[in-house]
């Protein structure tokens, strides 16, 4: 395993650089000049050539490009556009509260479903279990808009229950803030969790194996807890594990609506003024994410299935 994990983390060099080269690509080449975004439609000749010399705009594309590789493998990513701030400070910052929501929020939802997907598969076929699609797609149908804006009219403003927006560092402070809006993600991720989580828990039901279990007079309740959702392990695993990265963003929405100053408010901020550099840090840190998750959820595997071995 030790060789797998080296080898596997020699790979991220040219993963990254073939990342580095799509962002450039993306936001260097693509997107035209962003002194024409950041100067306004009145802007002169002057202004603008000032401006793209003050943000290394007017370096050979090489350089760019290799300034992008090189804050890939350093996390070193300048300065913010639009704010003047560090960017990897600004990181830091907001990772905090973004983590305060998004790491309780995920873990409680993805546990609920597991369990839920458990109790309608050993009830496959009858009502409960019908019942349970039923909402999950009905909950699915509604615009996540609808769940922030319907709960915090009700929950927060008419019945008083929760803090509306704002956050506060420091525990338990920063609970009353992100009770509500974690309790959102819940229901807006339990639906397509459990679908999911269940499809894969019946797949292997009506496996060979679990006839032959049922012969050898093993419960119900036995072959599900203790074979059926072993073997299904590895298709949940490599749904959860590669959500992980996207939790460093929070909810986009969420932190918005209920300005949470978090990644995910930064993220919208940069998009909204052109910040470039921003947009590319948070690129460059969820492309990272991905591939150290999925290494991570490879290594899982070997601990829900023995027989796996890497070669």
């Amino acid at each position: 395993m030790t060789k797998y994990i080296i080898r596997r983390l020699l790979y991220m060099i040219p993963v990254l650089l073939g990342v580095s080269l799509i962002i450039f690509v993306l936001f260097n080449v693509v997107s035209g000049d962003p002194t024409a975004v950041l100067l306004g439609k009145n802007a002169t000749a002057r202004q603008m050539a000032d401006l793209r010399e003050q943000l290394g705009l007017n370096k050979s594309l090489f350089s760019q490009y290799l300034d992008i590789v090189k804050s890939a493998f350093t996390f070193d990513f300048g300065y913010s556009w639009a704010t003047k701030q560090e960017i990897s400070q600004m990181i830091w910052q907001g990772a905090y509260p973004s983590l305060c929501l998004s790491i309780p929020a995920f873990v409680i939802s993805t546990v609920v479903s597991l369990l839920i997907s458990v109790f309608v598969a050993y009830y496959r076929g009858k009502g409960i279990d019908l019942f349970v699609r039923v909402c999950c797609i009905a909950g699915m149908s509604i615009s996540a808009l609808a769940y922030i804006l319907f709960f915090q009219w009700f929950f927060a403003y008419k019945l008083g229950w929760f803090e509306i927006s704002g956050f506060e560092e420091g525990f338990p402070n920063f609970i009353s803030y992100i009770a509500l809006p974690a309790i959102i993600w819940i229901v807006l991720s339990i639906g397509p969790d459990v679908r999911f989580f269940r499809t894969v828990i019946l797949d292997e039901i009506y496996q060979d194996y679990v006839r032959t279990a049922r012969s050898k007079g093993l419960s119900e309740i036995t072959i599900l807890l203790h074979h059926v959702l072993r073997n299904a392990m590895i298709p949940i695993i490599t749904y959860v594990v590669i959500q992980i990265p996207s939790l460093i963003l929070g909810a986009l929405l969420l932190e918005n609506f209920f300005s949470i100053p978090g990644l995910g408010g930064m993220t919208l901020n940069a998009l909204n003024s052109s910040d470039f550099p921003v947009m590319k840090a948070m690129a460059i840190i969820s492309s990272v994410g991905y591939i150290i998750f999925g290494l991570i959820s490879d290594i899982l595997y070997t601990v829900a299935d023995p027989r796996i071995k890497f070669k």
